[in-house]
């Protein structure tokens, strides 16, 4: 299987490199083939803007999502947001490696995710009528790849638990792995989750490299996260809105997972 790492931090002798390096020696290990997007050794170009579209009318204004329809159509992308859409095309599963920073993925990433997803083919595919609200959320150009984050903090377990003062980790991670993964059709897989990062001595680090190992073998067989796919019966379309009788009483993010 073809396996597509894109990483951001800024320091390969840190954690994160070091786990970076341990992932690509799994996978490898395993057979599959990895390719890794190295967001801060790339000097990846993080805002989306005008630069993005080769040969626009410059006396034009821009218009981020008809001018990256426009320049994905005509093939008038800015030609590293080609590159790494040419590797997500390849890829059977895609891994974000991240520090978790603000309660999101450092700004790189994020401009990775901007720019990649381009109109045509991270949002804008498929038909929009009253029975099927274009090819998103359990559909895409992603359908039958898989995805998994895995991001480090410092903070402990239990700041991050269901009664913690930062909120429960999956719903802080909820606008990625739905939003940024599913949305695009990916089958988006339980995160891994290194907590209280500053603590780590010789025998955690080995611990956690076999933690992720075994989540790194079990990239094809474990079970994605039951997210409700948008055009499979659960919500009302063009409203968008879970039906009234599933997931009687709750609101929010829970509520999307069947």
């Amino acid at each position: 299987m073809n396996v597509l790492i894109v990483y951001a931090h800024p320091e390969r002798r840190s954690l994160n490199g070091a786990i970076n390096d341990f992932t690509v020696e799994r996978l490898r290990a395993n057979g599959h083939h990895v390719q890794v997007s190295d967001l801060y050794a790339m000097n990846w170009k993080a805002p989306l803007d005008a630069h993005d579209v080769r040969d626009r009318n410059a006396d034009a204004p821009f218009h981020a999502s008809l001018d990256s329809k426009r320049a994905f159509e005509n093939g008038l992308q800015s030609r590293d947001i080609e590159i790494e859409q040419d590797k997500l095309r390849w890829a059977d599963a895609l891994i974000l490696q991240f520090p978790l920073w603000w309660f999101s993925m450092p700004a790189i990433m994020k401009g990775w995710v901007e720019r990649v997803y381009a109109y045509g083919f991270g949002y804008g595919v498929g038909e929009h009528s009253e029975t099927h609200w274009g090819d998103r959320y359990g559909e895409g150009l992603m359908t039958g790849k898989r995805a998994m984050i895995v991001v480090t903090t410092g903070g402990w377990e239990s700041h991050y638990s269901p009664r913690g003062i930062n909120g429960p980790i999956d719903d802080i991670l909820f606008h990625i792995q739905h939003g940024m993964l599913f949305y695009p059709g990916f089958d988006v897989l339980q995160p891994f989750v290194l907590y209280e990062t500053h603590r780590m001595d010789e025998a955690r680090l080995h611990a956690t490299y076999d933690a992720l190992g075994q989540r790194l073998d079990g990239l094809w067989d474990d079970a994605p996260i039951a997210f409700r796919k948008q055009n499979h019966g659960d919500y009302a379309i063009p409203q968008l809105t879970l039906r009234d009788e599933l997931a009687a009483g709750k609101t929010g993010f829970a509520a999307h997972i069947d």
